[in-house]
């Protein structure tokens, strides 16, 4: 046997393969060991202190140091740590939990289905339509259209939803059933002499012309989230969903919002369904659902979806889907309470408050000469850096700008994300003041200046 590493570096190297991470450069490079979190901060194993400008993965809505939250899981730990919702049982948080979201959906709801990511909740969604269209004895209707650029998770189902290259790399996904339409970004994708609206109609005829391509029979879902997110932070064109709709009640297509990243007040009302009228279906929720202090999600369905259900069950008996941990009692206690707070404190109205100098201070950055767009909504939003601005040109992804730029921020004391096209991500906690924006936008100023002097020996 080999004599144990000591170096936590070197430990984590040698036994720990971690997700969405370059394996190569991890080897040589070894991990960013961050140690504690107080407020919008954490802090790393050196003791330096960084804004968490993406509530790390757009999630930590209420900062990292809520004493309410870890109190909330130590009475349900010390209470009942664990049972499950099987065949009839049931705890009381994930019971409470079900009634509190379903009185507060942005649209009518009837239930809830827990499970314990977004991944999952989106995988449970594609299972739940395909058995829907079973129990109508509708077996062709069965394909699920998504749009390129989105992320909808990365099991085999949600991964297959994901319009992202990344995420189909040598996985052999997308599976069967399972569509892609265009991407709703204006920016790069509308012509010259094509107004928002206008790109918008285009997307919605598209979106009509390929359901009648493939035949409206054999359509059963369309997917999308209010606003991309991993996908690059991309906004809705004007009348985009105005527009798409009445497509979809045109041929009975049920509407997924997948809300994982825009639900629980990231645009200052509870759900961006509400910010942009949608009217959903079904809702897939999972991230600031319990502020990530637990690992939960969930489907939120309405009462046409959920009599299809009992009408299965009046045939096959069980239900037969859920995770042994389906509202499990510590997640689902956290969840409840991280929505308690978010009423007390009325974090909407916050959010709607800081949000105003949030954007501000994004859109500042519009005038620098590596900004091709800045975009955004709430308390999310984002850079997308580009060669030409003119043109709109983005860097070869080969020389990394967009990662360098991470790391750049880093250095002075701020953790953004760096995803597609170069695009800097912004999701701060909800709880950050408007000082705190002030010190996140300056740190990032920084590394933009920074980058100037990078991209120039390119």
């Amino acid at each position: 046997m080999h004599e144990r590493l000591n170096s936590p570096h070197a430990r984590d190297i040698a036994s720990h393969l971690h997700p969405f991470t370059d394996l190569v450069a991890h080897a040589q490079n070894g991990p960013h060991l961050f140690e504690r979190g107080e407020g919008i901060y954490v802090f790393d194993d050196q003791g330096k202190k960084y804004i968490e400008g993406l509530s790390g993965l757009w999630c930590a809505s209420l900062g990292f140091s809520n004493e309410r939250l870890v109190a909330a899981a130590t009475r349900q730990f010390e209470t009942l740590p664990f049972y499950h919702n099987f065949a009839h049982k049931a705890v009381a948080p994930a019971m409470e939990l079900a009634e509190f979201l379903v009185e507060r959906a942005p649209v009518p709801m009837s239930k809830v289905f827990f499970t314990n990511s977004g991944s999952e909740a989106n995988d449970t969604q594609v299972k739940l339509v395909w058995y829907y269209n079973n129990i109508l004895g509708r077996p062709k209707k069965k394909k699920i259209i998504a749009r390129r650029g989105a992320y909808h998770g990365i099991t085999v189902a949600a991964a297959s939803l994901t319009g992202l290259q990344y995420a189909h790399n040598a996985f052999d996904v997308p599976i069967q059933n399972f569509l892609h339409t265009d991407c709703p970004h204006y920016y790069h994708y509308g012509a010259d002499d094509e107004s928002e609206e206008d790109f918008a109609s285009r997307l919605a005829a598209n979106l009509e012309q390929l359901i009648v391509e493939e035949g409206a029979d054999t359509v059963a879902a369309f997917i999308a989230e209010p606003f991309l997110g991993a996908g690059g932070v991309i906004m809705p064109p004007k009348s985009y969903f105005e527009k798409i709709q009445p497509i979809l009640d045109r041929y009975d297509i049920l509407f997924i919002a997948d809300e994982v990243i825009s639900g629980f007040y990231r645009t200052g009302e509870m759900f961006a369904s509400q910010t942009y009228n949608l009217k959903p279906d079904l809702i897939t929720m999972a991230k600031a659902l319990s502020a990530a202090y637990q690992p939960i999600g969930g489907v939120m369905m309405n009462e046409k979806i959920y009599e299809v259900l009992v009408e299965g069950s009046r045939k096959f008996g069980v239900f037969g889907t859920g995770f042994t941990y389906s509202g499990h009692p510590v997640p689902a206690a956290v969840a409840l309470e991280a929505q308690k707070i978010y009423e007390d404190t009325n974090i909407g109205a916050h959010v709607k408050t800081v949000s105003a100098r949030f954007q501000q201070r994004l859109h500042a950055l519009a005038d620098h000469p590596l900004a091709g767009e800045t975009r955004g909504i709430g308390l999310i939003g984002a850079v997308e850096l580009v060669q030409d601005k003119v043109t709109k040109a983005n860097f070869d992804p080969a020389h990394k700008v967009g990662p360098w730029i991470m790391n750049r921020a880093a250095e002075h004391g701020l953790i953004v994300r760096a995803l597609v096209n170069d695009t800097i991500a912004f999701c701060p906690p909800l709880i950050i003041r408007e000082s705190q924006i002030d010190d996140m936008f300056d740190a990032f100023q920084q590394a933009l200046d920074d980058t100037v002097g990078f991209v120039a020996g390119l």
